[in-house]
């Protein structure tokens, strides 16, 4: 089963604003592939014409995270991590695939078993450009599921809108927002998001990213304490306690979002926000249903309503009407 050319979709997001509850409840309609945490977190590099081997391709999906390799090393793994405490790789976190930390566990109960049928296949893929393998990897995946099309969503991936838009030009979009005050105070509570903000922080003051240094790369003084074997929880935990830093990131990773949408100009872009989704969560997952080309998009929407909290903090009540 391949899935049609016009068969998938990115959501594009600023992070901690229902990018996750949006993926958890596409996961329950039976054609379509929810992808979780691939593009911006998983996928090597974000550069689509750069070219490489089927085997390099694979090398670098199955190869350690580094910043879930600190996260776990300094106690402080996220709540997204879903590799089974059971796993293969379960003593031993700091080794574990990236591929496994979240994406494929969200696919499959056995996320192992997927993980080596994988490796026998993802390596026979041609020499072409990252854009190209990551097109093909996830169209296997949807194969291999047999769903009819995928839908990707990773956390803060406004980060990376403009490589997005540009190496999937034909992919559906799906917008999502929410104000920056709550979307900033959560930031501020997530370890993942206070990494991102540290790494674009030091960027943008000292030219250089942590994370991605070389051996013996001199950085300045102010960033020795950042680099990933240095990086410890209460600084972290520190910067978590300047709200105002996630507000920039906020106002950053917005604008960046914003700009390549209104430079790519998709042709199939939805706009969504929190706000909408628990006011009236009901009407807003039948708008989603219809863009994403549901057959069952009423069915669908009435199905999951009940999972979207509302303002109150009750569940959705559906109108099956």
């Amino acid at each position: 089963m391949n899935p049609a050319t016009d068969n998938h979709t990115i959501i594009i997001n600023t992070g901690r604003c229902g990018s996750t509850l949006l993926s958890d409840l596409i996961a329950e309609q039976p054609d379509t592939l929810s992808v979780q945490e691939f593009l911006m977190w998983v996928a090597p590099g974000i550069s689509g014409e750069k070219v490489l081997t089927g085997p390099a391709y694979w090398s670098a999906l199955s190869a350690p995270n580094t910043q879930l390799a600190t996260l776990s090393r300094i106690g402080l793994l996220p709540p997204e991590m879903r590799y089974p405490a059971h796993g293969r790789w379960a003593g031993d976190l700091a080794q574990l695939p990236q591929i496994l930390a979240t994406t494929l566990p969200k696919i499959s109960a056995d996320p192992d078993r997927l993980f080596d049928l994988l490796a026998g296949l993802v390596p026979a893929f041609p020499e072409q450009p990252l854009a190209r393998h990551h097109r093909m990897f996830l169209d296997l995946l949807t194969s291999l599921a047999g769903r009819r099309r995928w839908v990707e969503r990773s956390g803060g991936s406004s980060n990376i809108a403009p490589y997005l838009l540009k190496d999937f030009p034909d992919a559906r979009i799906v917008f999502l927002t929410r104000n920056w005050a709550d979307t900033a105070r959560s930031m501020s509570r997530h370890s993942c998001f206070q990494l991102m903000q540290l790494r674009v922080e030091s960027v943008g003051r000292y030219g250089v990213d942590p994370f991605e240094t070389v051996p013996g790369q001199r950085v300045p003084a102010a960033v020795e304490r950042w680099l990933p074997d240095r990086l410890s929880a209460e600084t972290l935990r520190e910067r978590g306690r300047d709200v105002r830093r996630y507000q920039a990131l906020c106002a950053f990773l917005a604008s960046q979002a914003e700009q390549a949408i209104a430079d790519a100009r998709p042709r199939h872009l939805l706009r969504m926000s929190y706000e909408d989704l628990v006011d009236d969560p009901l009407t807003q997952l039948e708008r989603l249903g219809r863009f994403l080309g549901f057959e069952d998009w009423h069915p669908w929407a009435v199905r999951v309503v009940g999972s979207v909290k509302t303002r109150s903090g009750a569940a959705a009540t559906a109108v099956t009407a």
